[in-house]
C-alpha cells in the first residue's frame, strides 16, 4: 500500500474573521496547533519518502481566499518543496474538477493521511469522496479544524466529524481515525 499526505486549504486567511470577536482567538490558536502538527507530519513524510499533496482553494472575487491574494497563499509552514504536488480547487471537494485523482493514481497511492481545513466542508467532503473513489483514508483526528458555525463551536464540529467519519466506508475502502503522534511513515 502506497501512502501520501493530503493537506487541505492550509492558507493564510482560511479562518480569518469567521469567528465572533470573543471566539476568534481560540479559533486562531486551534489553527496554529493544527498547522504545527501537519507541518511536523509533512517533514516526517518527506524524510520517509512519502509524497505530500497540498490542496489550495482558489476563491472568487470578494472571497477571503481570492486567488493570488495574501490570504490565498499557503501557510509558510507547509509551503511546497521539491516533489510536493499542489492541486487547485474551487469547491469543497478536492477531487471535483481537479487532477488530484489522476496525480494520486500516477504515483500508485492507495492510502491517504488527510488533514487540513475546514472540517465540515472540505475535509469531510474530500475524505468521503476519496473512499468512494477507492482510496483508504486515515483522517488525522487532531489534524483538522474549522471555525464556529451557528451555535456549534469549532471543537464540537471537529469532535462530531471525528465520530461521524470513523469507519465510513464504500465497499472495502474506509476512513479510520489516527492521531498525528501515532502516524509512522
Amino acid at each position: 500500500m502506497s501512502s501520501a499526505l493530503l493537506l487541505i486549504d492550509l492558507q493564510n486567511s482560511i479562518l480569518t474573521g469567521l469567528g465572533k470577536p470573543g471566539r476568534q482567538p481560540a479559533i486562531d490558536a486551534a489553527l496554529e496547533a493544527v498547522v504545527a502538527k501537519l507541518a511536523a507530519l509533512k517533514h516526517r513524510a518527506r524524510a520517509a519518502g512519502i509524497p505530500a499533496f497540498i490542496v489550495q482553494h482558489d476563491g472568487g472575487p470578494g472571497h477571503r481566499l481570492v486567488k493570488r491574494s495574501e490570504g490565498w497563499q499557503l501557510r509558510r509552514e507547509i509551503a511546497p518543496e521539491a516533489g510536493d504536488v499542489v492541486v487547485h480547487k474551487a469547491s469543497c471537494d478536492s477531487f471535483f474538477e481537479t487532477d488530484l485523482e489522476t496525480k494520486l493514481r500516477a504515483r500508485g497511492v492507495t492510502r491517504l493521511f488527510l488533514g487540513g481545513c475546514m472540517t465540515q466542508f472540505c475535509v469531510d467532503t474530500t475524505a468521503r469522496r476519496a473512499v468512494s473513489l477507492g482510496f483508504d483514508v486515515s483522517l488525522i483526528s487532531d489534524g483538522h479544524t474549522t471555525a464556529d458555525m451557528g451555535k456549534l463551536a469549532f471543537e464540537e464540529i471537529v469532535s462530531h466529524h471525528n465520530m461521524l467519519l470513523d469507519g465510513f466506508d464504500a465497499g472495502p475502502h474506509e476512513i479510520n481515525l489516527i492521531a498525528s503522534s501515532e502516524i509512522l511513515f
